[in-house]
């Protein structure tokens, strides 16, 4: 019984880290994705507060996919929002975005 405690216990610190959302992967995604039509990451993250950005990315961002795929304007995007790469992004960049929201008092570095 206690060998099979450390196991689970190894295999859940070696998994954590993976698990977990990070502010600067959602950078990198919004800079590599977002970035050429929304411009600098504090105009558009900061442009809703944070509870906005919760509901918005609820569901692994399934209202900002909407969004964009109803969007003429962002038709060059509609291609990255049907991929399964944004529902793996989608938690990132909510972190991202809820991280520097108007209400959050933090600027990114992205500009």
């Amino acid at each position: 019984m206690f060998r099979f405690n450390q196991i689970i216990i190894f295999t859940l610190l070696l998994t954590a880290p993976f698990l977990n959302a990070a502010t600067y992967k959602g950078q990198k995604v919004y800079i590599e994705t977002c970035k050429g039509c929304h411009g600098g990451g504090q105009e558009l993250a900061a442009s809703k507060n944070m509870r906005t950005w919760e509901k918005i990315m609820d569901k692994k961002g399934e209202k900002l996919a909407d969004i964009h795929l109803s969007s003429k304007k962002a038709q060059p995007a509609w291609e990255y929002f049907s991929d399964s790469k944004f529902t793996k992004d989608s938690k990132h960049l909510e972190d991202f975005l809820t991280e520097y929201a108007k209400d959050s008092g933090n600027v990114p570095a992205c500009n």
